[in-house]
């Protein structure tokens, strides 16, 4: 029988930690080089960057066989494809995520099944929070209407009412995404002549926003709606029979995570105003009058990134989500020094700044209203969940580490040799946690912000110029009697 080293068992526990700890580095590591082309302007480099690591050759590709990190390289695809006015593309990918993204409930979720979501190792499934869900929706109706399709922007609108409605009866942080939402929904129903259903989705955009540019079609679809509510009546009692000013604004930095909705009574002072939105020198008839709607996608949210803390600090956070006995184990893991830090999956700190930006119809500047600050909803969703996200990765680890201590003892069992379990124990420990790699995956190009407005133009010619994030998008058309264009301007910097 041949002889083997007191040591084998060792030598293979090393070896395991070493593979461990030189695997996967996560998914915002994978796709940190697409995010950086984003941030140089480069978003056709960020898609082809998409692109390989999907393994196809153009945009309009999707994988053979979807791996679990493809989902979200799709998603952050689409917004990509957005920018570079791709809309098409854009639709197909969200369209495709829309169906392969399950909604994570944390509200509802047992502390047993959160470590198994947001401790998988970046593997199985993703599960989109539902501001994340909500979004897909909303980015696709915009989609369907840069293309004129309001067939097509009625089914996400339909679809999106499924996650207004959870996020509404949920109460929860990222409630305010309805506000974007509504107010596209109620222009797609408004301009495909179902007047009731576009007063219910901008009486759940007014629930968190009030958007003045909402004011005239409001008057005017109350006139040929029967749909009324308390809110709607205070609106329009509030307010004056004319629509207010427009407003110039000036680009300028301010802070992107503090910043206000533009509609907030932070906005710039008017360099050149026109009432009620309206830019037409004569007054056409009511029925030849146009609507334009503009919509406006720039800066990102912030990425997941996994963070290291101190146990005890970690132990601070998750407190109340912790049964007794797993604080018991995690303190006594900490006391022998087998636990010192938790790794878990954290919001990226975002350095970019957010511009604020402007809207000009033939030459004159046109108020944009601040539809819905994702990013501080994001970060206030996240907060809200932290203590239980942290919870799961100590509950997690300490299982692991009791798991080494049992493979220890089994060694030293079957070996009768002390220092063999003891040093197969520290080995498949330390090899277990560093495998705990926390889901840092998310929709990481999801736009920070949301800006809209609302123009009624008279028949003919017209030159809209939109301005985000330093860049310029200028759109020459004409505008049929009685009819509707939208123009979309995304910058994911």
């Amino acid at each position: 029988m041949p002889w083997h080293s007191p040591f084998t068992g060792a030598r293979y526990g090393f070896a395991f930690l070493i593979s461990l700890s030189t695997g996967c580095a996560g998914h915002s590591a994978k796709t940190l080089e697409a995010r950086a082309a984003l941030d140089a302007n480069q978003p056709a480099q960020a898609r082809q960057l998409l692109n390989e690591a999907l393994k196809v050759k153009t945009a309009n590709d999707f994988p053979a066989k979807a791996k679990d990190d493809d989902t979200l390289f799709i998603l952050d695809r689409s917004m990509i494809s957005q920018q570079l006015e791709d809309y098409k593309a854009s639709s197909n990918d969200l369209q495709y995520a829309d169906k392969a993204v399950e909604m994570l409930d944390l509200s509802r979720t047992a502390m047993s099944d959160v470590g198994k979501y947001i401790f998988s190792d970046d593997s199985g499934p993703y599960k989109g929070t539902p501001y994340e869900k909500a979004m897909i929706n909303t980015m696709n109706m915009v989609n369907y209407l840069a293309r004129h399709d309001l067939n097509g922007a009625r089914i996400e609108a339909r679809r999106l009412s499924i996650i207004q409605k959870y996020l509404r009866e949920n109460k929860s942080p990222a409630s305010g995404v309805n506000a974007p939402g509504g107010y596209v929904a109620g222009f797609v129903f408004e301009r495909s002549g179902k007047p009731n259903i576009a007063l219910r989705y901008y009486d759940e955009a007014l629930e968190f926003t009030e958007f003045k540019t909402l004011l005239e079609p409001i008057s005017r679809l109350s006139h040929l709606g029967s749909f009324s509510s308390p809110r709607i009546q205070a609106f329009l009692k509030k307010h004056t029979a004319k629509a207010p000013a427009s407003t110039a604004a000036t680009e300028e930095s301010v802070d992107g995570d503090t910043a206000p909705a533009l509609n907030s009574g932070n906005q710039q002072k008017a360099t050149k105003t026109e009432s009620d939105n309206q830019v037409s020198e004569l007054s056409p008839p009511e029925s030849e009058l146009g609507d334009l709607l503009v919509v406006i996608n720039y800066g990102r949210v912030p990425a997941k990134v996994a963070k290291r803390i101190p146990i005890g600090l970690a132990l601070t956070y998750a407190s109340l989500y912790m049964s007794a006995a797993n604080r018991s184990s995690a303190n006594r893991l900490a006391a022998q020094g087998l636990v010192t830090w938790i790794n878990y999956p954290d919001m990226e700190e975002v350095h970019r700044k957010i511009l604020v930006p402007t809207l000009h119809v033939d030459e004159r500047a046109i108020a944009l209203e601040g539809a819905v600050a994702v990013d501080i909803l994001a970060r206030q969703a996240y907060e809200k969940d932290r203590g239980k996200i942290v919870a799961s990765a100590i509950t997690r680890l300490v299982a692991r580490i009791i798991a080494g201590e049992a493979a220890g003892a089994a060694a030293k069992a079957a070996s009768n040799d002390s220092l063999v379990g003891a040093i197969v124990s520290i080995g498949t420990q330390a090899a277990l946690t560093a495998a705990d790699t926390p889901d840092t995956r998310s929709w990481s190009t999801l736009p920070a912000r949301m800006a809209v407005s609302r123009v009624r133009l008279a028949p003919g010619k017209h030159h809209i110029e939109v301005r985000a994030q330093g860049l310029k998008k200028t759109v020459d058309f004409t505008m049929a009697p009685g009819g509707w264009e939208a123009i979309v301007l995304t910058v994911l910097k």
